[in-house]
C-alpha cells in the first residue's frame, strides 16, 4: 500500500511537471527582434521621402489629399495570419509570409477612392507529396498563394493624409 501511494504521488508530480513544461513553453522564451526593424528616425525619413509622390497622387489623380496609412488591430493581424496559414495548408501550400500591396478603393459617385494597403499570403507548394526539386523551392521566398484571401479594410490615417507619426 505504501508503494502504491508513492506511485500515485510520483504520477501526480510527473503530470504537473509535464503540464508546466508543455503548456507554458512561452514563459522564459527569448524575444527575438525580426529582420528589418527600423528606428523612428528612419521611419520619418522614409515617410518624408514619400512626400513628393503623395503630393503628385493627391494633386493630379485623387484631386484631394490622399490616404497615407492603414491601421490594423493586433487581434485582426493575428487572426488573419492564423486564417491565412490554415487556408494555405488547405490549398496545398506552406505559408512563409505576407506581401503588402498598395491599392486604391473604387471610385464612388465621381470621387476617386483613397489609397489602401492590403496583405496577401505568400508561400510555396507543400512538399508532402514529395518533390525532387526540394532545393530549388525550399530556399526561395514564396510567391503569392493562388486563391489565398487577402486582408484589407484597415481604417485610413487620421486624417487620411497624416504623416508619420500619428
Amino acid at each position: 500500500m505504501k508503494k502504491l501511494g508513492l506511485l500515485i504521488v510520483g504520477f501526480a508530480i510527473g503530470v504537473l511537471a509535464t503540464y508546466f513544461y508543455c503548456c507554458n513553453n512561452d514563459v522564459g522564451m527569448p524575444i527575438v527582434a525580426p529582420k528589418g526593424l527600423i528606428t523612428p528616425s528612419e521611419a520619418k525619413t522614409l515617410d518624408h521621402a514619400f512626400d513628393t509622390r503623395h503630393q503628385l497622387i493627391s494633386d493630379s489623380i485623387v484631386k484631394r489629399l490622399d490616404n497615407r496609412s492603414s491601421w490594423y488591430s493586433i487581434t485582426d493581424m493575428r487572426d488573419y495570419l492564423n486564417f491565412a496559414e490554415n487556408q494555405a495548408k488547405d490549398l496545398g501550400y506552406t505559408m512563409d509570409g505576407v506581401r503588402i500591396y498598395l491599392g486604391a478603393h473604387p471610385d464612388v459617385k465621381g470621387q476617386v477612392g483613397y489609397t489602401t494597403m492590403f496583405f496577401i499570403p505568400t508561400g510555396n507548394k507543400s512538399l508532402s507529396e514529395g518533390n525532387m526539386l526540394f532545393f530549388n523551392t525550399a530556399l526561395q521566398k514564396g510567391g503569392d498563394i493562388p486563391g489565398g484571401f487577402g486582408l484589407n479594410n484597415g481604417p485610413t490615417g487620421n486624417p487620411p493624409e497624416a504623416n508619420y507619426p500619428q
